[in-house]
C-alpha cells in the first residue's frame, strides 16, 4: 500500500521591512503597496497608540497592527497567531485577498524573532516564504544609532538588501563614513540609495525593486533557492566556528549565503556573521545587547536540497545546535 501523499501548501511570500525610528520604513512601505501586488500588512508599533496605520496611502488593503511593544515582546504572542489567521483566511478565500505579506517591524526592534517564527515555526514555515529582509537607514543619523543601539545593528546584519535614505540631508563625509560601517558589519549585503523623488516601483532600489515584485501565491517558484537556520545554544570559539564554516563553504558548491548573529565564548558583546561567494568575511562586533535569549542564530541559504548540509551542521555542532529546513 502505497503511503498518503503529504500535502502540498503553495508558500505565501513574505518582505520584512525593517530599519531604525526614522529611517523611512513606511516610506518604502507605500511605495511598494503602488506596484500592483496584493498585499496583507502587518504593523508593529513601539507605543500603546498606534498611528503608522494612518500613514498608509492605500487604505483597501488587509492590516492588522500590533501596538504597545515591539516585536521581541509579542513574537509569539501576537505575531504567529496573526500569520496563522492570515493564512487560514488566505486558503477559504476563493478568489485570494493577497500575494504577499509585508511585515514592518518597528524601529526598536530585532529582525530575530520575526525570522525565528518564519523559519522555525513549522505550520508556517510550511505555508510562508521569506523572500527578503530590506532595511532602511537614514544617512545623517545612522552611523550614531549603529554604535549605539543593538537593534539597529542587527537590523544591518539580518539584511538582504539595505535602503539608504535621506541623502539629501547628509554631506559627502557621513555618506563616506557611513559606507565603511557598512563594509565592515554587513559586507556581503547590497546597498541602495532611496532617491526621495523616486515616485514609481521602477524607480526603487536604483531600478532593482522589480526583484520584490511576486506571482500570485498559488505559482511555482522559478527557483530552488532553500534555507537552514542554525540556533546555537552554546557559545563558540571563533577559531572553532570559523573552521567549520570555512570548511563548509568549501565543501558545499550550493552554499550561497551564511548571516547571522553569534556569541563567541570569552565575549560578552555579539558579533555579525556575513560570508558569500565563498568568502568568509571577519567577525563584526555588534554593541551589547540588554535583553533577548542571548542565543546565536546562523541561516544558511542554498541552491537545491538542504540535506547534505544539514547532516554536515549537525556533524559540526551536535548537541549545541538546533537545525531547522524551510
Amino acid at each position: 500500500m502505497k503511503p498518503t501523499p503529504k500535502p502540498s501548501f503553495p508558500p505565501i511570500p513574505v518582505i520584512l521591512l525593517t530599519g531604525f525610528l526614522g529611517s523611512g520604513k513606511t516610506t518604502l512601505l507605500n511605495r511598494l503597496l503602488a506596484d500592483g501586488v496584493k498585499t496583507a500588512v502587518v504593523i508593529n508599533e513601539f507605543g500603546a497608540e498606534p498611528v503608522d496605520q494612518d500613514l498608509l496611502q492605500r487604505q483597501d488593503t488587509p492590516l492588522t497592527v500590533l501596538s504597545g511593544g515591539c516585536l521581541c515582546c509579542q513574537v509569539k504572542g501576537a505575531l504567529a497567531p496573526t500569520l496563522k489567521n492570515l493564512r487560514m483566511a488566505w486558503d477559504a478565500a476563493a478568489d485570494k485577498p493577497f500575494e504577499r505579506v509585508v511585515i514592518e517591524t518597528s524601529g526598536v526592534a530585532s529582525p530575530e524573532p520575526i525570522l525565528d517564527t518564519l523559519l522555525r515555526e513549522r505550520w508556517l514555515a510550511g505555508r510562508y516564504r521569506l523572500q527578503a529582509v530590506l532595511t532602511t537607514l537614514a544617512i545623517p543619523a545612522a552611523l550614531d544609532q549603529l554604535d549605539r543601539f543593538p537593534e539597529a545593528a542587527a537590523q544591518v546584519a539580518w539584511a538582504d538588501r539595505l535602503l539608504l535614505t535621506h541623502a539629501d540631508l547628509a554631506d559627502a563625509g557621513q555618506q563616506t563614513a557611513l559606507a565603511g560601517r557598512l563594509q565592515q558589519l554587513a559586507p556581503a549585503t547590497p546597498s541602495d540609495l532611496l532617491r526621495p523623488d523616486a515616485a514609481t516601483p521602477s524607480d526603487l532600489c536604483s531600478g532593482n525593486a522589480r526583484r520584490f515584485r511576486l506571482l500570485h501565491a498559488n505559482a511555482q517558484p522559478t527557483h530552488e533557492f532553500r534555507s537552514l537556520s542554525l540556533r546555537l545554544t552554546q557559545a563558540p570559539a571563533w577559531t572553532q566556528l570559523e573552521a567549520v564554516l570555512l570548511a563548509l563553504l568549501a565543501g558545499h558548491p550550493e552554499l550561497l549565503r551564511i548571516k547571522g548573529v553569534v556569541y563567541l565564548a570569552g565575549r560578552t558583546e555579539p558579533v555579525a556573521i556575513q560570508a558569500a561567494g565563498q568568502r568568509l568575511y571577519p567577525p563584526a562586533a555588534l554593541p551589547p545587547r540588554h535583553e533577548g535569549d542571548l542565543y546565536g542564530r546562523l541561516v544558511f541559504i542554498v541552491s537545491g536540497t538542504t540535506d547534505a548540509l544539514a547532516a554536515d551542521l549537525a556533524t559540526a555542532f551536535g548537541s549545541g545546535a538546533d537545525i531547522r529546513a524551510s
